[in-house]
């Protein structure tokens, strides 16, 4: 069959394209022909996958080129789909569906995906784009039973469906849990909420040698770095930097456990690979995704809390050891191939 992916940015860092380019190897590996389409071009393209067996598009320029580029990159959009031939349209946001479910020609079947969480959607001007543009797709599609649900019953969505992300490897290694090493990984910027991680690590009671590890770039490294001196624990804050996705394997493997601060996610991946690893974490509350990878959850915000269960996990190395062997086996049901028949069998319901 045939398969487009259609994203705002398709080469960014960031989940969505992770997930979109992973999802697009795979099914290709399955003998499908795999389009991925980027309707703008990132300012700093990233490499996900170093031989894709899909193709690969961009068709229009940077964010800031103004209406007549973008009506251009429509035109070279629906140009492009036209000639792909039958098959499916997965549009990987509101955004993308808003812009090119109206460009599909009749022989792709549309169907709309959600990154976010109800909670996200339900804040900003997510739900209301859901709202309006989803209900005439084939399918939608959202990352946790719980959130299919809620998007169902609140934003009247009669295709609401579940399908969460996919863990593009397993690991044969685990974590022996030993290094004194707490791990965020992520983008520096506001939603990813780091300031509260280095505040709780600096509440959690952890004692020398253990360190945070910060992996990722952005905006707000500088503010951090102030925070983490605001906290005291400058010295045992280390920001990495980005970390190229071949060597991410081995810094779970250096890690004993994971926090996760973020305002709004929807299903990470940093928790799956984690949890595949056997590395134990801690997270907010902040959706079905997240609650579905099996972290130790605290409510959304609280970070006395965060830092409590956070500092539980430094001092008992068996409850480690206990936590993130039922991480792995949980996240069994995220491996790439079973998160593929799922999308098959998605194809095949909606063939009929």
């Amino acid at each position: 069959m045939t398969v487009v992916f259609t994203c705002l940015d398709a080469d960014t860092l960031g989940g969505v394209q992770q997930v979109t380019h992973t999802l697009a190897q795979g099914l290709a590996r399955r003998g499908h022909e795999v389009h991925v389409i980027g309707l703008q071009r990132a300012a700093a393209p990233f490499r996900y996958v170093d031989r894709p067996l899909y193709h690969h598009h961009v068709v229009g320029g940077r964010p800031a080129a103004g209406a007549l580029a973008r009506r251009r990159a429509d035109r070279r959009l629906r140009a492009l789909l036209g000639e792909i031939g039958p098959g499916y349209a997965v549009m990987t946001s509101p955004s993308v569906v808003a812009r090119a479910a109206r460009l599909l020609p009749g022989s792709l079947r549309p169907i709309g995906q959600y990154h976010g969480s109800y909670d996200h959607a339900r804040d900003c001007w997510h739900l209301a784009s859901i709202r309006r543009h989803y209900p005439g797709l084939d399918q939608a599609v959202f990352l946790s039973e719980d959130d299919a649900r809620l998007f169902s019953e609140h934003a009247l969505l009669p295709n609401a469906s579940a399908l969460p992300n996919p863990l593009a490897a397993w690991p044969a290694e685990m974590s022996v849990l030993e290094s004194p090493r707490v791990l965020g990984v992520g983008r520096l910027e506001a939603v990813k909420r780091f300031d509260r991680l280095i505040t709780a690590f600096a509440r959690s009671g952890a004692p020398e040698p253990w360190e945070l590890h910060l992996i990722g770039d952005g905006g707000e490294l500088e503010r951090l770095r102030a925070h983490a001196r605001s906290q005291g624990v400058a010295d045992r804050v280390v920001f990495r930097g980005r970390v190229p996705a071949a060597d991410l394997p081995a810094e779970y493997l250096r890690a004993s456990v994971l926090g996760l601060t973020s305002e709004y996610e929807g299903l990470p991946v940093v928790l799956l690979e984690s949890a595949a690893h056997g590395v134990p974490a801690v997270a907010f509350d902040v959706s079905g995704g997240v609650r579905s990878a099996g972290p130790v959850l605290v409510p959304p915000g609280d970070v006395d809390a965060f830092a409590v269960e956070l500092g539980r996990l430094v001092d008992d190395e068996e409850e480690r050891r206990r936590l993130g062997a039922d991480a792995r086996a949980r996240v069994e049901a995220f491996r790439l191939g079973h998160v593929l028949d799922r999308w098959e069998s998605l194809f095949a319901h909606i063939e009929r």
